[in-house]
């Protein structure tokens, strides 16, 4: 017997608001279905699902996230600056640059500090 990867969730303070965001930087849209987006919970991707994009889910916690995250999202992007910049425009953050082992990726935090990457090869 084996697991499938059901969702990464992520904890946050605000689910409406986190899953606006990874909305618009995957192109996968809040499920409207029960129990529907609210503060508390959210989700994208689960009613209509986008290739290459996993089901995402955000449940409010009364913590802040206080640490780097210990895994996190790698994405794809045949023109890595250019995306780079929609996110930013979205609300992400600019961590770092790095080029190493052949790949070039840039190191962003979503509008609630959680790392994640933007990739190209």
């Amino acid at each position: 017997m084996t697991v499938t990867l059901n969702a990464v969730t992520f904890d946050c303070q605000n689910a409406a608001e986190l899953a606006t965001f990874w909305s618009a930087a995957t192109g996968a849209s809040i499920d409207a279905g029960e129990p529907g987006a609210s503060e508390f919970f959210a989700s994208i991707g689960r009613e209509n699902p986008v290739p290459g994009v996993p089901v995402m889910m955000f449940i409010k916690v009364p913590e802040s996230k206080t640490v780097k995250n210990r895994v996190h999202l790698d994405c794809q992007a045949d023109d890595r600056a250019a995306e780079v910049e929609r996110l930013v425009g979205l609300g992400a953050t600019v961590i770092h640059d790095k080029n190493e082992w052949g790949i070039q990726w840039t190191t962003l935090s979503d509008p609630e500090g959680n790392e994640f990457c933007v990739a190209s090869h």
